[in-house]
């Protein structure tokens, strides 16, 4: 009830404009985001088509939410297509996909996406926690990236805690879906809003992703870096061209082993394992920022190849 002030309204504004979006609402976290959509807007007559891969908000909200709820293989839109197919009978249909997915670094077909969901009558929702800021033109995110009208995505999530470095999310679409999110989403009705001075920082932070493409440009030399390193030294690195690049080691204990090392070396790359990603294929996921320089990456590249040779032997 009071918890929107002026600044609130003064970024919104300002990242409509720099995303082409018609409308915002703000939110406290993605994950509050993603289960308050799902939550809202979805009955047990509808249908929910989730990529396999897609974050645990999105598939727990799925889970919790009254709808049927199916996952389609990773980026796999013959079998999205086959779902469809199979349940085309189900007036509401809504299909979510990550636009980079966390564990993966990978990117989804958003074009493909968007026609697959506008042949067969059904909304699609993406989740751009780490796209915005980094993909596209200006940073605009990964629909931009994609070449697609913002227009076109029915329900776009992103976060203002990745590339931004603040805190916070928004859900945006069309006016309607934002007038209802207003009136009848309780978790946002009843959640106490972000605080003005966070709304502050997150609109600087937001001109400084808009304006500084040196910033992407220096990120894009260092992944570039990295996996031209990983290459020569045989280190094995999944298929990212993002700041997400995940090491595959394979074994959960060697995974923490090697994350211990290289902790010690003054290099934080956390062992993620079942149930995060599939069993036996743990890995170390490795985020590049544009803080990093390129001594970073030579660095952490040798103590990669130095800690994966130990553990093999």
């Amino acid at each position: 009830m009071t918890g929107y002030n002026q600044v609130h309204q003064d970024v919104t504004e300002q990242l409509k404009s720099w995303l082409n979006l018609d409308a915002i609402a703000l939110f406290n976290s993605g994950y509050s985001a993603n289960q308050a959509i799902v939550k809202l807007l979805l009955s047990k007559d509808d249908l929910i088509l989730q990529d396999k891969l897609n974050h645990s908000s999105l598939i727990e909200a799925g889970l919790y939410s009254k709808a049927q709820m199916n996952r389609f293989k990773h980026n796999d839109l013959s079998h999205l297509t086959q779902l469809l197919d199979r349940y085309q009978s189900i007036h509401n249909k809504l299909i979510i996909s990550e636009g980079v997915f966390s564990m993966d670094g990978d990117t989804a077909p958003i074009s493909d996406l968007s026609s697959i969901a506008k042949s067969n009558n059904a909304w699609l929702m993406v989740d751009d926690a780490h796209g915005l800021g980094v993909l596209g033109d200006r940073g605009k995110g990964c629909v931009n990236n994609a070449q697609v009208d913002q227009q076109e995505v029915d329900i776009y999530m992103a976060t203002f805690g990745k590339a931004l470095g603040v805190g916070g999310a928004f859900i945006a679409g069309s006016t309607e879906l934002i007038d209802y999110i207003n009136n009848f989403s309780k978790p946002y009705i009843y959640t106490t809003g972000l605080p003005p001075a966070m709304i502050y920082c997150i609109g600087e932070a937001a001109k400084l992703a808009e304006q500084q493409q040196w910033r992407r440009d220096h990120l894009a030399e260092l992944i570039s870096d990295f996996k031209t390193l990983c290459s020569g030294f045989n280190i094995p690195i999944m298929d990212s061209n993002t700041a997400i690049q995940p090491v595959l080691i394979g074994s959960s204990s060697q995974a923490l082993l090697i994350s211990d090392y290289l902790k010690q070396q003054g290099i934080w790359t956390t062992a993620i394992r079942p149930p995060t990603v599939p069993v036996n294929s743990a890995r170390l996921r490795v985020t590049i920022t544009a803080n990093h320089c390129k001594s970073d990456i030579l660095l952490l590249a040798q103590q990669l190849k130095q800690a994966i040779d130990a553990n093999n032997h």
